[in-house]
């Protein structure tokens, strides 16, 4: 077992402007579960691949444990991979493809059948042992490149978005063993995916990069609750948070007809006469239609058992002044006995204590 290290780490396309991984510091600890999450093209495979030795690392450098592998190939780093396509043999068994990496290592064939016999145990594949991929669910495809991976005890797993060919049901089913076994083993792993349920509910830690920067790296609970800027704010939640523009004027951001307190700290923080009010859909306190707030009318009613969710459009009576800039909808959570109907008028005010602050110009979290 190891830690994993990225040291400044770059890497730039040829005839790309921008760098897609730019100066990368991050540090995943001994058996930590470290998940990269970002929109596509932010640079999360891009450093997965990096520390694989499948992409060359530019600038900076790449460690496992105490060994430097900035320059070591693939084979030399002690890692396993898991591929979203399975990367399966259709001509080998399932016991031949999860111990074909011990087979071209040359372990011992009966410590090879120990191994593999073990791990399919460990992954409920051992009725299929003799079966070709072919004959295999998705679901077990996935369990048998998992059990390739396993099987080598590598340093370090690293899982490229291994769960998106799934459907929905064997998705959760399967993320849940995924990180059930590697708490179990303890290895260090870094994980992509572009789906933020998905990293929340599986890392010790999510690191979220955008445009090949590290936004934030913190563990799921800290990113929801305090997001370090307005990107990771609407990122991070589902749905996502609401994200309202107002001008500073006086003590307070202007959101319509509404006044938010921003404290001295918080507006010596700005750089701008703008700030971005960010609300969760649980932050929204829902009024009648005749009380002072915003002004939204109901296009959609999503019940989804213990909680039902509205989705509305924002309706401006009259020019707004300033700069202040309201969406033009606004997602609302209620209860499960809550009773809303498509076209209904509601007034909506954020509930002070639920608001995340940030800068306009900048997207840094202002202070509490």
């Amino acid at each position: 077992m190891a830690t994993v290290t990225f040291e400044q780490a770059s890497r730039r396309y040829p005839g790309q402007d921008a760098p897609a991984v730019d100066a990368l510091d991050l540090r995943v600890e001994d058996g930590e579960f470290m998940v990269l999450v970002g929109p596509s093209g932010c640079g999360k495979s891009t450093t997965l691949r990096m520390l694989a030795g499948l992409e060359p690392c530019d600038r900076g450098y790449i460690h496992i444990g105490d060994r430097d592998v900035t320059m070591l190939p693939p084979k030399d780093r002690d890692i396993a991979m898991v591929f979203q396509n399975y990367a399966l043999y259709p001509h080998m068994t399932v016991g031949e493809n999860i111990g074909f990496h011990l087979r071209i290592a040359k372990v011992p064939k009966d410590e090879i059948a120990r191994r593999v016999l073990a791990t399919a145990q460990l992954l409920d594949l051992e009725p299929f042992l003799r079966r070709k991929p072919a004959k295999l669910s998705g679901g077990q495809r996935q369990r048998v490149a998992m059990g390739r991976a396993i099987v080598r005890q590598p340093q370090v797993f690293l899982m490229d978005e291994p769960l998106s060919n799934l459907d929905a049901k064997l998705r959760v089913q399967t993320r849940t063993q995924i990180a059930q076994l590697q708490r179990r083993f303890a290895v260090s792993t870094v994980y992509v995916t572009h789906d933020q349920v998905e990293a929340m509910t599986m890392g010790d830690r999510v690191a979220v990069m955008k445009d090949g920067l590290l936004l934030q790296c913190d563990s799921p609970k800290a990113l929801f609750n305090r997001p370090a800027t307005a990107f990771v704010a609407g990122f991070i939640g589902s749905p996502a948070m609401n994200l309202i523009t107002g001008s500073v004027s006086g003590e307070g951001a202007m959101i319509g007809e509404l006044t938010i307190p921003l404290s001295p700290e918080q507006r010596a923080a700005l750089t701008g006469p703008q700030v971005v009010v960010g609300v969760r859909p649980e932050g929204l306190e829902v009024l009648g239609a005749d009380e002072p707030g915003i002004d939204v009318v109901v296009d959609v009613v999503e019940e989804l058992g213990s909680d039902t969710y509205l989705y509305t459009s924002v309706r401006a009576t009259e020019p707004l002044s300033g700069e202040t800039h309201l969406p033009t909808t606004l997602t609302v959570r209620r209860g499960a006995t809550s009773v809303h109907a498509r076209g209904e008028e509601l007034s909506l005010r954020p509930i002070q204590k639920a608001l995340h602050l940030f800068d306009a110009a900048t997207g840094a979290r202002l202070p509490d």
